[in-house]
């Protein structure tokens, strides 16, 4: 195994659970989430080589994967054919994200699945506490632009959790 492969497996591995929030966010189904972090790890890997390091490792990650879960979504080819058995064979493990919460964290996540595309990244970027000045930057929108969508966002997801039957307030 290269240096460049080790390097990049280690960002990864540290990094999976965001690949798996917005797998979460932009699939219903678990097959369909398995293969959009496959396809987001592919999509990195098949990038990694540009990565500069102009920016954080994680910043990078999270524009590639938004886009990739965009187009993804779009796609009625939903299955990448990846040849190379190092980036197929990540598994999402579950038992780290169950907690006596999961049913509120899977009513908000049905929630999310109901915004569109433009609104999940949004409410993605806020969930992973980015400043509306760093969601502006990745998003190409002014600050103003980016605080507003936000606002309208959040307002979106509210009524969707107050209206879903045995909602959670």
């Amino acid at each position: 195994m290269s240096s460049l492969e080790k390097e990049f497996l280690e960002k990864i591995e540290k990094h999976k659970g965001v690949i798996f929030k917005i797998s979460k966010m932009y699939m219903d189904d678990f097959d369909d989430q398995k293969d959009l972090f496959q396809e987001i790890t592919y999509q990195v890997w098949k990038a990694y080589p540009t990565f500069e390091g102009r920016s954080e490792f994680s910043t990078w990650l999270y524009r590639i994967a938004l886009n990739t879960a965009i187009l993804f979504l779009k796609s009625e080819k939903r299955r990448s054919f990846i040849q190379n058995n190092e980036v197929s064979n990540f598994k999402i493990n579950q038992d780290e994200y169950d907690d006596e919460d999961e049913q509120k964290l899977k009513k908000m996540y049905e929630a999310i699945n109901q915004l569109n595309a433009i609104d999940k990244a949004l409410i993605f970027y806020y969930l992973e506490n980015y400043s509306g000045n760093q969601i502006a930057e990745q998003m190409g929108i002014s600050e103003v632009n980016a605080r507003v969508k936000m606002n309208r966002a959040k307002e979106k997801l509210k009524q969707l959790i107050n209206t879903q039957p045995h909602g959670t307030r």
